[in-house]
């Protein structure tokens, strides 16, 4: 059998950009969230239980992050010994434990969330709005495809139907509480204005 080295050679050189870039991008999410006192995963894990109904469980945070629930809940361990999430016995079944974001992490999140659009706005603006649609599109085909590696039998549609970035709310959602905290942030930056003069 033939092997096409110009198809492999194109495929590794998708499959090696596609960790770079991953690497490169985790790389500046630490920067943008160090100056917050809050690394990636911390941002990640906030965001995504701000995103949902708080108090929440650790297997819905683990679930919309795609992770394990072991992984996410050695996060939670080290986030609740640096005060920025609290673990809440359930009222109504006490074997229950639901997660709950701190004052100390909302004071972070909120700039963290701001600067973080700002970053990924940067970052996309030498796209079009089509070159993004495509973007995403090629990004999620390879996804699914890889997830199919994982859940062997699931199809496409059902993946698509769970994938929370699928969520037309979720979206709205986070558009509303960046567009909340970066008028809050004008406004509180207003008033110290006033008051120093």
């Amino acid at each position: 059998m033939a092997v096409n080295l110009g198809s492999n050679n194109l495929a590794l050189r998708v499959w090696f950009m596609t960790h770079r870039t991953r690497d490169v991008l985790s790389r500046c999410e630490d920067k943008v969230f160090g100056k917050y006192g809050l690394t990636s995963e911390q941002y990640s894990v906030l965001a995504t239980m701000k995103s949902l109904e708080d108090p929440v469980r650790i297997t819905d945070v683990a679930r919309w992050l795609e992770r394990s629930t072991n992984s996410v809940s050695m996060i939670i361990d080290r986030m609740v010994k640096a005060g920025l999430v609290k673990r809440v016995r359930d009222k109504s079944d006490r074997r229950a434990v639901r997660l709950s974001i701190t004052s100390k992490a909302e004071a972070a999140l909120k700039p963290a969330a701001r600067a973080a659009l700002d970053f990924v706005q940067e970052v996309t603006s030498p796209l079009s709005p089509d070159d993004k649609r495509t973007f995403i599109n090629l990004h999620e085909m390879v996804k699914h495809k890889a997830f199919q590696c994982l859940n062997p039998g699931v199809s496409i549609e059902e993946m698509r139907d769970n994938d929370i970035t699928t969520q037309p709310d979720l979206m709205n959602r986070l558009c509303q509480y960046l567009s909340i905290s970066t008028h809050k942030a004008k406004h509180d930056g207003g008033k110290k204005k006033k008051a120093r003069r």
